[in-house]
C-alpha cells in the first residue's frame, strides 16, 4: 500500500475574466496548498476498481473522479489498469472552497506516477488531472501559483511566506453554479489586485500579500450566506492581517504573522463553528 497526504488549497485572490465559448469561465487566481488534508492510500487488487472513504461521499450508479482519474492515467502511460482499491481518510471538509476532492484526486495521481511511470512528467501528470476537473493541475502541483484559464494555466510565484491560517466553514453550503450566474448577470466592481500580491510574493512581504485577498465572488453573495462576512469579522477583530472566502465557499480563511494569535484565533472559533482547522503554507510537491 502507498500512501500520501492530500493538501487542501485556498485561493488567496479570485477574480472571473469572463466567459469563454466552450461555457466555462475564465479565471484569474493566486492558489496557494495549505497543510489541512486528507490521506490517501492505493493498493493493487485482482481486479476492478473500489474507493472507501470514512464519508459519504461516493456518487452512486456513476464512475467516481478517482476512477476517471486512473483510467485516464494507465491510458496516458500506455500501460494495463491493474485492479485498485483507492481508501480515502478525509479530514477537509467537502463542498467548502477547498479543493478538497480536487486534492484526493491530485494525491491518487501522483501516487500512480511514482509507482508506474517515474518517468512521467510534472506536467503530463497535470494534463491528466485537467481531464477531470479544472482545480486539479493545481492540486497536482502545490505551492503558490498564478492560475489562469479554467485553472489548468500555471506559474509558479515565489513562496507565501511562513505564516498561519484559520480556516472556518459555516455549516452549510454554496451551489457554484449560482454565483457564476450571479457574477454573470452583474458588472464587477472590486477586483482583487493580483499584481500587487504577486510583486509582495516576490518582495517576502507577509503583510503585503494579506493587504491584496480578494475574491470577486463575495461581491454577489447572497443575503442568506452573508454569515460569511460574519466570520471574516470575527478573524479580523481575533487579530488577523486579512480574511477572505475561498473559491466559491462558504469557507473563510484569516492569515497570521504569530502563531500564538493564529491558535487563540482557532480555539475562539471552534467554539461556534465545528469545521475550524488550523493550517500552514506548503510547498510545490
Amino acid at each position: 500500500m502507498k500512501t500520501l497526504t492530500a493538501p487542501a488549497k485556498v485561493n488567496l485572490a479570485l477574480d472571473i475574466l469572463g466567459t469563454r465559448p466552450d461555457g466555462y469561465h475564465d479565471m484569474r487566481m493566486v492558489m496557494q496548498t495549505v497543510s489541512l488534508c486528507d490521506t490517501v492510500a492505493v493498493e493493487e487488487t485482482a481486479e476492478g476498481f473500489e474507493l472507501r472513504t470514512d464519508g459519504d461521499f461516493i456518487p452512486a450508479g456513476k464512475k467516481t473522479l478517482e476512477q476517471r482519474a486512473a483510467e485516464a492515467f494507465f491510458e496516458a502511460a500506455g500501460l494495463p489498469m491493474p485492479g485498485l482499491r483507492v481508501t480515502l481518510e478525509k479530514v477537509t471538509p467537502a463542498y467548502a472552497g477547498l479543493g478538497g476532492g480536487s486534492a484526493d484526486v491530485a494525491a491518487l495521481l501522483r501516487i500512480l506516477r511514482d509507482a508506474y511511470a517515474p518517468e512521467m512528467s510534472a506536467e503530463e501528470l497535470e494534463r491528466i488531472g485537467f481531464t477531470v476537473g479544472s482545480d486539479m493541475p493545481f492540486c497536482v502541483r502545490g505551492g503558490t501559483a498564478l492560475a489562469e484559464g479554467r485553472g489548468e494555466v500555471l506559474t509558479d510565484l515565489p513562496p507565501l511566506p511562513d505564516c498561519w491560517f484559520v480556516l472556518c466553514k459555516p455549516d452549510f453550503g454554496i451551489p457554484t453554479p449560482s454565483l457564476f450566474a450571479l457574477v454573470d448577470g452583474g458588472e464587477l466592481v472590486r477586483r482583487p489586485d493580483i499584481g500587487g500580491m504577486r510583486l509582495a510574493l516576490e518582495a517576502g512581504d507577509l503583510a503585503g500579500v494579506a493587504a491584496r485577498l480578494g475574491n470577486v465572488f463575495e461581491e454577489v453573495l447572497p443575503e442568506e450566506y452573508h454569515e460569511v462576512f460574519a466570520v471574516k469579522s470575527r478573524l479580523l477583530e481575533l487579530g488577523a492581517l486579512n480574511a477572505a472566502m475561498s473559491g466559491s465557499g462558504p469557507t473563510v480563511f484569516g492569515i497570521f504573522a504569530e502563531r500564538e494569535t493564529a491558535r487563540r484565533t482557532f480555539e475562539a472559533l471552534k467554539q461556534d463553528y465545528r469545521q475550524t482547522y488550523l493550517a500552514v503554507p506548503v510547498k510545490k510537491f
